[in-house]
């Protein structure tokens, strides 16, 4: 996440390069990356697995009356995303908490462990995000079409519209659809990326003695906002989960 600031051989300016950070690397050797090189991607998606883990499972297997830390934040996090799927989603939903929870665990913790010095973060890759947004949209629709057959298309007929507006609004209906994945995946990585950039750009400044102690400030509010927004991003991503598990389940309404 740090960088600093170097002489430009050209000029009297100063040279960073704030998107370094998100350049994907081979953990071993160089050259070419394919589907299955390990890389600093893969390195930080699987700390963000055994974190998941050991939070989630090893914190809370021993079940105490009086919880410990772990105990404390697995069993907060669970109410959390339990309420928000049956709040959002409905009691139909519910069997479905699993996945959510799990969709929101990795993501808020590949956030917060993208905010330690050296780290990479992520879900700042469209690559990354745009997985798990195609998975929920291919789960959400097979779940739709499995508990209502055809009647999962009266999504996208608003009977309550005026019937000549009906077959143009069912156009935007399917475009909006199909958007989905899309704004999905991009909302998670374009808000992580232009958060980690701004801290770099920040970063940057820091060895110039005129404006560094500012340049401090500025890092500081921008972790602290950064902190704030990982957990926001990861509420909006479950929560539009629960949003289209809805629709999913009750095309009707």
């Amino acid at each position: 996440m740090a960088g600093t600031a170097q002489p430009s051989e050209k000029s009297d300016g100063l040279v960073f390069h704030p998107m370094d950070q998100f350049i994907v690397e081979p953990l071993f050797g160089s050259g070419p990356i394919y589907w299955y090189t390990v890389t600093n991607v893969t390195l930080w998606m699987g700390l963000s697995v055994v974190a998941l883990v050991l939070l989630m499972l090893v914190g809370t297997s021993k079940r105490a009356l009086v919880p410990g830390r772990a105990q404390s934040v697995g069993e907060l996090a669970y109410g959390f995303v339990h309420k928000m799927v049956e709040d959002v989603a409905g009691r139909d939903a519910v069997p479905y908490f699993p996945y959510i929870m799990t969709l929101f665990m990795f993501i808020v913790l590949s956030n917060f462990l993208g905010l330690l010095p050296m780290s990479f973060t992520t879900t700042s890759h469209i690559a990354v995000t745009a997985v798990m947004a195609i998975g929920v949209f291919l789960a959400v629709t097979v779940i739709g079409f499995v508990k209502n057959g055809v009647g999962f298309f009266s999504l996208f007929w608003i009977s309550s519209a005026p019937l000549a507006l009906r077959p143009a609004l069912t156009l935007i209906e399917i475009i909006s659809y199909f958007v989905r994945p899309v704004s999905h995946s991009i909302r998670l990585a374009g808000n992580m990326m232009a958060g980690h950039a701004v801290i770099k750009v920040f970063a940057a400044f820091a060895g110039v003695a005129l404006i560094s102690p500012l340049s401090v400030v500025a890092i500081t509010a921008m972790y602290a906002l950064e902190t704030l927004v990982s957990f926001i991003q990861a509420y909006v991503f479950a929560i539009l989960t629960c949003v289209y598990l809805k629709d999913a389940l009750h095309p009707h309404h």
